[in-house]
C-alpha cells in the first residue's frame, strides 16, 4: 500500500530562500547535507518468532548469503542456536541492521516478557517469522509490539514444504493453497500495521532482495524521487565561477549517486557474486545478461566520463555550461539550469538502465533451476 504523502517530495528547508537570495553555497550545504544524512538513515530490523521458524535463515537470505556461509552468515539448526540478540549488518548498507533475537516463548524468553529482554527499545520494527500455522506466541508478540507503539510485519515462512505437502492431494491446487495461507493470516491479524517515516521505508526498500519485478520498479521510484536534489546541488555549484569547479563536484556526484543504485539493484560484484552462490547460477551467465557497464565494475570518475561520452548531447551540454558561466549578467543563471538540466538527465538515464539490469538478472533466474542453498 502507498503512503499518499509520497506524491509530494519532501522540500529541503532554507534551500529556496538561500537560492533566493544568491547565497548558493548555503544552499548547496544544505543539500549536501541532506543527501548525506538520507543516505545514511540508521535502521534496526529486529527478526523474531518461535523457535524453529527460520529466523536465522531469513536474516541470511535477506542480507544475500547462504546459511552454509563461512563468514557472516547467522548460524542455523534443527534446534535453536540464537541463544542471545544478535546483530547481522548488511553487507552493502552498514546503517542497517538485522537483529537475530531467540525464539519466543522458551523458559528463558517467555511471551509476556520476551520484548523487555530483548531490549525492544533499539527496534524500529519487526519482522514474525511464522511457519506451518499462525499460533498463539504469534499473536501474543504482534499484540505487546503495537502496546510498545512499534511497527511489526509477518513473514510466512516454509510456504514451499506446504507446498511440496499439499501437492499429495488429487484436488491440489497452489494458487488455492497460497490463498488460504493469505486468509489465515489476515483473519488472525486483525490489526494495524503503522508505516514506518518515509526515509527508513526507503532504506528498508533499498535493502530488500529483488525477489520480484515489482521491488525493483518500487526502487527506481524512490530513487527518481531524489534525483532533483543532486540536480539542484549540481545547478548550485555552478554558480561558483571557478574553471572546472562544477564539471568535478558534478562527476564525485554522480559516482555516489550511481554507486547507491548498483548497490539498491544488487548489481555491485560481491552482491553478483553472492546471488550466484545463493541461486547456484554461475557468475558469468549473470554478468552475461547484464548490458549497463556500470553494472559488475568499480564506480569512479574515469568510468562515468567514458559512459556519460555515449549519451546523445551530454558533452555538449556539459561545454556550453563552462562556456556560458562567462557571459557577463546571464551567464551564471544560465550555466545554473544547463547543470541542473544534465545531471537531471544523467542521473534518469542511468538509473533507468540499472534498473533494466536488475529487472534482467530477475527473470533470467526465474528461468534456472538450480538448487537453492537456502
Amino acid at each position: 500500500m502507498e503512503d499518499p504523502n509520497d506524491s509530494h517530495p519532501e522540500e529541503i528547508p532554507g534551500v529556496r530562500e538561500n537560492l533566493e537570495n544568491n547565497d548558493t553555497a548555503a544552499a548547496a550545504a544544505r543539500i549536501q547535507q541532506y543527501l548525506e544524512r538520507e543516505n545514511n538513515v540508521p535502521l534496526n530490523i529486529a527478526i523474531t518468532g518461535e523457535t524453529g521458524s527460520g529466523k536465522s535463515t531469513f536474516v541470511n537470505a535477506f542480507r544475500g548469503l547462504c546459511d552454509d556461509d563461512e563468514e557472516g552468515a547467522a548460524p542455523t539448526g534443527v534446534t535453536e542456536t540464537t541463544m542471545e540478540v544478535t546483530a547481522y549488518p548488511h553487507p552493502n548498507y552498514p546503517n542497517v541492521t538485522l537483529w537475530d533475537l531467540p525464539g519466543i516463548g522458551t523458559a528463558k524468553f517467555p511471551a509476556k516478557k520476551y520484548l523487555k529482554l530483548v531490549g525492544f527499545e533499539k527496534f524500529d520494527f519487526f519482522i514474525i517469522i511464522s511457519d506451518t500455522r499462525f499460533r498463539e506466541n504469534d499473536v501474543k508478540l504482534a499484540q505487546e509490539i503495537q502496546k510498545m507503539k512499534k511497527k511489526f510485519y509477518f513473514v510466512r515462512s516454509k510456504i514451499d514444504e506446504n507446498l511440496h505437502a499439499e501437492r499429495r492431494k488429487r484436488d491440489f491446487i497452489e494458487e488455492e493453497t497460497l490463498t488460504k495461507i493469505r486468509e489465515d493470516y489476515l483473519y488472525n491479524v486483525n490489526m494495524c500495521f503503522v508505516y514506518l517515516p518515509k526515509n527508513k521505508r526507503d532504506t528498508l526498500l533499498f535493502v530488500m532482495p529483488n525477489i520480484n519485478p515489482e521491488i525493483i520498479i518500487k526502487k527506481k521510484k524512490a530513487f527518481q524521487s531524489k534525483i532533483k536534489y543532486y540536480a539542484t546541488l549540481s545547478a548550485a555549484v555552478a554558480a561558483v565561477p571557478l574553471p572546472g569547479l562544477s564539471v568535478a563536484v558534478d562527476l564525485a556526484l554522480l559516482v555516489g549517486a550511481v554507486t547507491h543504485y548498483v548497490h539498491a539493484f544488487g548489481l555491485d560484484i560481491p552482491s553478483l557474486k553472492r546471488l550466484s552462490n545463493r541461486t547456484g547460477v554461475p557468475y558469468t551467465d549473470l554478468c552475461a545478461i547484464i548490458i549497463s557497464p556500470l553494472a559488475a565494475a568499480e564506480i569512479t570518475k574515469d568510468l562515468l566520463l567514458r559512459v556519460m561520452a555515449q549519451l546523445a548531447g551530454t558533452v555538449a551540454l556539459i561545454a556550453a555550461e563552462e562556456a556560458t558561466r562567462w557571459i557577463p549578467i546571464i551567464g551564471i543563471p544560465v550555466a545554473m539550469r544547463l547543470s541542473f538540466t544534465t545531471t537531471y538527465k544523467v542521473l534518469n538515464l542511468l538509473l533507468e538502465k540499472l534498473a533494466d539490469d536488475a529487472q534482467r538478472v530477475t527473470a533470467h533466474l526465474r528461468t534456472q533451476t538450480p538448487v537453492q542453498c537456502v
